[in-house]
């Protein structure tokens, strides 16, 4: 009477688990394989060439934007005027809406740093000239930026924390699984031992 319930809890926990595991796998997929691919080109960054380029453009900022940027606001860090960023981001695509520019007696300068690149802009409050600059680092700094999160904006910032998360339940579901399935298989902790025990030696000896 008593024998029945074990093998059903355990029949229930392994449909359970797996059901987790493979959610969870298929959700990590393209992000792993991202991961996995950024981390060797990160790794190898010096071994990677990679060509910048940049360009540059001026143009004349028009009346009417120009006579919104005076006078200018009381705090030295401050978004343009909302027509100013329009007329920007439809000329130069310069993505300025909502940034934080530095305003000085006689400057604008704005720098609008992005993935896999960098650009800046700078307006002259005198006589309306705009100067910008755009950098584009190519595809594999594009990548290497998406894997540090780093000028990603906050969809990103958010996928990279949903991601993070579908790698924990990943990893605990298959770490139970195999406790579940070790009795049959003499392997499995040895080998999970030497995928702890090989990077915390390489750590100790090999970075100071």
């Amino acid at each position: 009477m008593d024998s029945q319930p074990t093998p059903r809890r355990r029949a229930y926990w392994l449909k359970t688990l797996h059901q987790w595991h493979w959610i969870s796998s298929a959700l990590c997929l393209l992000g792993m394989l991202l991961f996995a691919v950024t981390g060797l080109t990160l790794n190898n960054a010096s071994h990677i060439e990679a060509k910048a380029v940049v360009t540059s453009r001026q143009v004349q900022l028009p009346a009417a934007e120009l006579a919104q940027l005076s006078p200018p606001p009381a705090q030295k860090k401050a978004p343009l005027p909302a027509a100013v960023a329009r007329w920007l981001d439809d000329t130069l695509d310069a993505a300025s809406a909502g940034r934080a520019a530095e305003w000085s007696p006689d400057e604008i300068y704005l720098s609008l740093p992005r993935a896999g690149g960098d650009a800046w802009l700078s307006i002259d409050l005198a006589s309306g000239d705009v100067e910008y600059e755009r950098t584009d680092r190519g595809w594999i700094s594009y990548l290497n930026d998406l894997h540090k999160g780093r000028n990603t904006g906050l969809a990103w910032s958010w996928f990279l924390d949903i991601f993070a998360a579908a790698c924990l339940v990943f990893s605990l579901t298959g770490l139970v699984l195999l406790k579940m399935h070790a009795g049959n298989r003499s392997a499995t902790w040895p080998m999970v031992g030497l995928g702890v025990v090989i990077p915390v030696v390489l750590a100790l000896l090999f970075i100071h």
